[in-house]
């Protein structure tokens, strides 16, 4: 049978990192042009997804299932839908950015390098599309090893450490995510994501409160650390500042948002009273984790380091627009998810790029850098602007809807977390002023090159993106709108009404009901006319 458009999104850049490894030669510039040939191919596939896909389509689509393994029933099978679709599009667009960022800054083992650039594209790509637990874990395993490569290979002085920590904390969750793919498999009999969640949603099997706890903490654990969420985020600095500037940019930008995914995907559609149970608590770590998170960032003499810290406090915005199970933050986190993968993507190559002059991430170094290049420090601004959610930017919807979101669920934590955005604030604009403001205190600093002709492009394509995704965020919200309403039916069955009252806020479609999606229409309706539904069908049952 001839593979579709999903197994070609996967395995093409593996085909292309199997043909660098076999052909002889150790030209650098003819290896970075066919890695970049590859990931821009790979992109441009990418984006067949969005007229195949349609904005409304409910479920899966461009499903391919293929019998894999017999005893026990593996299935080669994979799906695209609006929480996946923009995911696949954000790792094979920061792919060639990555490479491109690396051009000059990778000299040895270069071969290796873009071969590890691919195969993790390969492990990232796979983990989106997965619609099996064991297929899912598969890839989940695969993008482990090129990552941990690219840290502890080309990465800085204590690249070791950070690769090993990497490696363990990782590992660890996989365990715990693996324990409970068995438990279920052994309780289904199959691997099949969608089946398993029929069979769940039909109470076979029956999973008792204390069993259904475990195994959402088995998957949420493993995801939290991947997030990663307060307290399982001390492996990430360390990552982060030892990774060079593309293993910083795919690691910012798509692995972290691995975790959420996963929380999306799994947790709250498999085990949904446990998530109910849960929430509190989760919302609480997410708060913590928002506030530490920007305060820690806050007083980083580390440049790269405070960037990271700034991935905690933002991914924390992300788990809690989930764990709020309204659609608004549901969507504004799947929304903040890309934002984040932009806007934190160029922080990181824009800090690569000052190392490459300076050979420090220490920000006592640096200093009135805006007068010997003014044009990075332009960008640097904006891509400063847009992390901390300036409107008009991309950062600022995913926020926005977050919080409002989860204002109408919860606004004593929608008033916590609002912190996060005012510290982002104070972080981001005073590391700002120290490196680009002020006099020149070292004679280095004088002399040193503005951004390139090919540092111009990368940073003028990121800043069109981050503008794009501001100003036409619609674009973006009316293809997850549907999505995300699954996800909150599935979680919140039997419990929008108790007692003729609705239980928990009824989910509200942010795109209008225009858009052709029925369940969004019916999510945008006003809650006395959903009421009436249902008292008129219970009168018919009756």
């Amino acid at each position: 049978m001839p593979f579709g458009l999903l197994t070609v999104l996967i395995f093409f850049p593996a085909l292309g990192a199997l043909a660098l490894l076999l052909l002889r030669g150790d030209d650098h510039l003819w290896i970075r042009r066919f890695a970049l040939l590859i990931s821009v191919a790979e992109f441009a596939l990418s984006l067949l997804l969005l007229y195949k896909v349609p904005p409304d389509a409910k479920g899966y689509s461009l499903e391919e299932f293929y019998s894999w393994i017999h005893l026990p029933p593996i299935n080669y099978h994979v799906g695209v839908d609006g929480l996946s679709l923009f995911l696949v599009i954000l790792t094979t667009f920061l792919t060639p950015i990555s490479i491109l960022a690396s051009w000059s800054s990778i000299s040895h083992r270069v071969k290796e390098f873009f071969v590890m650039m691919l195969l993790l594209e390969v492990g990232v790509v796979g983990v989106f599309l997965s619609l099996d637990l064991f297929l899912f874990f598969l890839f989940w395993e695969v993008m482990l090893i090129p990552m941990a490569f690219l840290i502890g290979i080309w990465g800085h002085e204590r690249r070791i450490y950070a690769a090993v920590k990497f490696v363990i904390y990782t590992m660890a969750g996989s365990i715990f995510m693996l324990v409970g793919i068995l438990w279920l498999y052994n309780a289904s009999g199959t691997f099949d994501l969608p089946r398993i969640q029929e069979m769940l949603a039909a109470g076979t099997p029956a999973l008792e409160p204390r069993a259904e706890m475990l195994l959402f903490l088995a998957f949420f654990v493993a995801f939290a650390i991947k997030v990663p969420l307060f307290p399982f985020h001390t492996w990430l600095p360390d990552a982060h500042v030892e990774a060079p500037t593309a293993g910083s940019v795919m690691l910012a930008g798509v692995l972290l948002k691995m975790g959420t995914y996963g929380m999306m995907r799994f947790c709250l559609p498999l085990f949904p009273d446990s998530a109910h149970r849960a929430a509190p608590w989760i919302a609480l770590l997410a708060i913590i984790g928002i506030i530490y998170g920007a305060l820690v960032a806050l007083v980083q003499p580390n440049l790269k380091k405070l960037v990271a810290y700034s991935s905690v406090s933002h991914l924390g915005f992300v788990v809690l627009g989930i764990f709020a199970f309204h659609n608004i933050s549901m969507q504004g986190a799947v929304y903040q998810m890309l934002a984040h993968g932009i806007s934190t993507g160029a922080l990181f190559l824009l800090v690569g790029m000052l190392y490459d002059r300076k050979h420090t991430f220490e920000i006592a170094e640096y200093g009135g850098l805006g007068t010997p290049m003014p044009k990075l420090a332009a960008f640097f601004l904006f891509a400063a602007l847009s992390s901390l959610g300036l409107p008009i930017l991309n950062g600022f919807v995913g926020e926005y809807l977050i919080l409002l979101g989860t204002y109408i669920h919860h606004w004593q934590w929608a008033s916590w977390a609002a912190l996060g955005v005012i510290l982002s604030a104070c972080y981001l604009l005073w590391s700002y002023q120290r490196v680009f403001f002020g006099e020149i205190t070292q004679e280095k600093n004088k002399t040193l090159p503005d951004i390139s002709s090919r540092e111009r492009a990368i940073l003028i394509t990121m800043a069109v993106v981050t503008l794009w995704m501001g100003v036409g965020s619609s674009y973006i919200t009316r293809r997850t709108a549907q999505a995300s309403q699954t996800v909150i039916d599935e979680v919140n069955p039997q419990r929008l009404y108790q007692g003729g009252a609705p239980a928990v806020p009824l989910p509200l479609a942010v795109t209008p009901p225009s858009t052709g999606s029925a369940r969004s229409a019916n999510a945008a309706r006003s809650a006395p006319e959903r009421l009436k539904e249902i008292s008129m069908e219970r009168r018919v049952r009756r």
